[in-house]
């Protein structure tokens, strides 16, 4: 199963891949983790490209978590079984990124490059309210799922992500029983 989880910052994109990942028995590819390198700052990228590219090129099976359309061109869109878009309120990506920064404070995530420790800062927040909505920024969610309108799966709330997570556990149950 090849699974392409983008959305909103704040809304539970790395935890659902990781999910995902454990459900399927499939590397997991944080994009943050390839797009940024120590001290936050951008990878370059062509090497980052190279990352992802040689990441898609190794395994039958991925989890491609993270928005960094630059680093595979669309490919990972064409090659997936499912794209999911988490959908979240502003509000709530706001409140979840808070609470991952208040348990992870100054500590390096595994879905984050290494030296780029947990921050949540006036451009971050910003991010997450303003600048990361913007009608660019839904414009291009709204051209994946056109693109891919047979893989899109559009999750709103925690209860649909409950869901969704189940239909997929349950689907990597059956491949493993066939």
């Amino acid at each position: 199963m090849k699974i392409a989880v983008i959305g909103y910052s704040g809304a539970g994109k790395s935890t659902l891949a990781r999910q995902l990942g454990e459900a399927f028995g499939a590397p997991v590819l944080h994009l943050d983790a390839v797009g940024w390198s120590a001290g936050w700052r951008l990878r370059d990228v062509d090497e980052a490209r190279s990352i992802v590219a040689a990441f898609l090129g190794a395994h039958d099976g991925w989890v491609v978590e993270g928005n960094w359309r630059k680093l595979d061109r669309g490919r990972r869109y064409a090659e997936a079984d499912i794209v999911v878009m988490l959908d979240f309120p502003r509000g709530r990506c706001l409140w979840r990124a808070w609470r991952r920064y208040r348990s992870n404070r100054g500590a390096e995530r595994e879905d984050m490059a290494a030296g780029c420790p947990e921050k949540f800062d006036l451009a971050f927040v910003r991010w997450i309210l303003r600048d990361g909505r913007t009608r660019s920024e839904r414009d291009r969610y709204e051209r994946v799922a056109a693109d891919f309108p047979d893989k899109m799966v559009v999750l709103k709330n925690s209860r649909d992500v409950a869901a969704f997570l189940e239909s997929m556990r349950e689907h990597a149950r059956a491949e493993a029983e066939a």
